[in-house]
């Protein structure tokens, strides 16, 4: 049995369509055929039944299937021991991240990183959590860090850290009652609000976190959608609305009082953040960049609140 024809079935199995693995795998798509032909002659039995729109697996393959992610994971690891033996930990990390993750938590992991482990050169690409899961499918990244849980069962998903959303507004805009820290519920469905864009972590967070109290995300006064979280914070300053963000990406206004932070008034919106990978070919870099986040938060940051002080104080020095 040929490796190379098992990642290409594994890969056939998972999309369910030959075109999308080509496109996956830079390959042209007769190719893809042939190989995945080749391997049906050399076991002698037919893998997959093919429509003109789709590819479905035959009890063959389904059996294949199973065993085929087994054996390229433990190729895969047995790879990243030899390389272990070597202490030749080296080559590309490439990482999807959500904004908030991206902007305002990896960086300030890579440096200490970087000098652990010289040899690795990260590459890191900011995509909402949606895309994210596309790219690893389509195996463009090698880590994904998300906002929340997304229902894609190939794909190992852990927390790492614990964040909460914020309020934030001018004061002028709150007006919160008796000078508190917190808006009603009412205020936050009637105030003008901003948000990140549709399929946004920190979207799908909110909404999520309304219905479990049974209020109606659709009925919130969404007058604004922005992809980029600076942004959504320059239109709060200039008074055309309040927002929901990331406690962790608003220190430096909260510290410089451009902006104030309020609590919902009986609304939890605390939430995990996660990474994701894919267990059948995760890279030796990935792997040794999982453990040392790991480490490091057991360590030296054990908690969200930690990692803001210190990413407060980088911010003013």
């Amino acid at each position: 049995m040929n490796l190379e024809h098992l990642k290409i079935f594994y890969m056939v199995a998972m999309k369910k369509n030959f075109s999308e693995t080509a496109k996956a795998l830079h390959m042209s798509q007769p190719s893809v055929s042939l190989q995945v032909r080749q391997l049906e002659e050399s076991l002698g039995t037919k893998l997959f039944n093919r429509t003109t729109k789709k590819v479905y697996l035959t009890p063959a393959g389904e059996l294949l299937a199973k065993s085929a992610k087994n054996i390229l994971k433990q190729v895969n690891e047995t790879k990243k021991e030899l390389q272990r033996l070597e202490q030749s930990i080296h080559g590309h990390l490439i990482i999807g991240a959500s904004l908030t993750i991206g902007e305002y938590i990896l960086p300030y992991l890579f440096g200490e990183f970087k000098r652990k482990y010289p040899n690795v050169n990260i590459i890191l690409k900011i995509y909402n959590s949606q895309q994210i899961a596309e790219k690893l499918n389509d195996r463009e990244i090698n880590l994904g860090f998300i906002e929340s849980m997304i229902s894609y069962p190939e794909f190992v998903q852990e927390a790492f850290l614990e964040d909460e959303l914020m309020v934030i507004s001018t004061d002028e805009i709150a007006n919160a009652p008796d000078q508190s820290n917190e808006i009603t519920i009412d205020q936050l469905f009637n105030l003008p609000l901003i948000l990140r864009e549709e399929g946004s972590g920190t979207r799908q967070v909110i909404e999520e976190s309304l219905r479990i109290y049974n209020l109606n995300p659709s009925k919130l006064n969404v007058i604004l959608e922005l992809e980029n979280t600076e942004s959504i914070k320059s239109a709060v300053e200039s008074g055309m609305g309040i927002s929901i963000i990331s406690k962790m990406a608003v220190q430096k206004e909260l510290a410089l009082k451009t902006l104030k932070s309020y609590s919902i008034k009986d609304i939890n919106l605390k939430r995990s953040l996660f990474y994701i990978y894919n267990d059948t070919n995760l890279s030796l870099p990935s792997q040794v960049f999982l453990e040392f986040i790991s480490e490091f938060y057991q360590g030296q940051h054990s908690s969200a609140n930690e990692l803001q002080i210190n990413c407060e104080n980088t911010r003013q020095e």
